[in-house]
């Protein structure tokens, strides 16, 4: 059910419960947050969503996703990316925590509604072996200016972008006839996400150990998704007045005139509170994300307040 409304500000949590890693997405007139659930891996085996018109109200949509629709799927689902394509709803997660010789990966599953039920749309996983050295997790979607959709992944240190082919099904190898090509920037640890602003390709990614207090969240900014990328520096760190391990991100832009106050720029993605000290105590928050004059990200200052209402138009 929605939290309490009234409110005028999203605070931090924007929604109760321990969860991570959280993609953000607008379908129709609805915000969507799509998080890790954040507990011991073998009780990572379903993932909820939520919805708000405004981005302070939030309603839970339970168990969009486990294990009974995804065979190969046993624990630690993961970081969900969702995209929507000809009427249908996409979900690409990380399952298994897998190392090499073992089955899992990332899989996708396929809805007709944003709020699931997903069901397991290739009966095995999209990529199911390491390569270039990059744990199959933390997958995003990113679809080019030219409609060109890549996924772009990648653990232990090692980030990698692969062209998805139209149905979602496999892989277009590139000119050279690789598959997957690595595009890892110094610093590089987990968490990779890329959009575009200003003709600019922006990627960003998680550093430091997720269980600690230094987890957090640094760009870089390139002329195209393959780089070179060079590390321009962090944006998001822990405040010790507010939360530690702030990190793992989504972005979410609320078009309006640009440069008016009405064009508008979030961050959405997990803290551990100040009282807490087991690495799974994860929550999901939202802060404003700023650029200066030059298109440089402003280092984001994390809040209890969280944002104001933003209902869709």
């Amino acid at each position: 059910m929605a939290q309490q409304t009234g409110k005028t500000t999203s605070g931090n949590p924007i929604f109760p419960g321990w969860y991570a890693d959280p993609e953000v997405a607008v379908f129709g007139k609805q915000y969507w947050v799509y998080p890790t659930f954040s507990a011991p891996y073998n009780k990572q085996v379903f993932m909820d969503a939520f919805s708000s018109p405004d981005l302070v109200s939030w309603t839970k949509h339970p168990r969009i996703i486990d294990t009974t629709a995804v065979k190969w799927a046993k624990r630690a689902m993961w970081a969900p990316s969702v995209i929507e394509k000809g009427g249908q709803y996409f979900l690409f997660f990380g399952a298994n925590d897998v190392h090499e010789g073992e089955i899992g990966g990332i899989g996708v599953a396929v809805a007709d509604n944003p709020a699931g039920p997903f069901r397991d749309y290739l009966g095995k996983p999209l990529v199911g072996q390491i390569h270039n050295g990059a744990q199959p997790i933390d997958q995003f979607v990113f679809q080019d200016k030219d409609g060109q959709y890549y996924l772009i992944y990648g653990g232990w240190r090692h980030c990698n972008i692969a062209k998805l082919t139209p149905d979602f099904r496999g892989f277009t190898p590139f000119a050279d006839g690789t598959t997957f090509r690595e595009i890892t920037p110094k610093g590089y640890v987990e968490g990779p996400m890329v959009f575009m602003r200003g003709g600019k390709y922006y990627f960003m990614w998680s550093e430091g150990g997720w269980t600690g207090p230094d987890y957090s969240v640094a760009y870089a900014v390139a002329d195209s998704p393959f780089g070179p990328f060079e590390r321009a520096g962090k944006i998001l760190q822990q405040d010790p007045k507010v939360a530690t391990g702030a990190g793992h991100h989504s972005i979410l832009h609320v078009p309006g005139k640009k440069g008016a106050p009405d064009d508008a720029w979030y961050i959405v993605y997990h803290r551990r509170p100040l009282t807490e000290t087991d690495g799974n105590h994860r929550e999901t928050c939202i802060d404003r994300l700023e650029f200066d004059a030059s298109g440089a990200i402003k280092p984001v200052q994390i809040t209890v307040e969280g944002v104001n209402a933003r209902p869709l138009k």
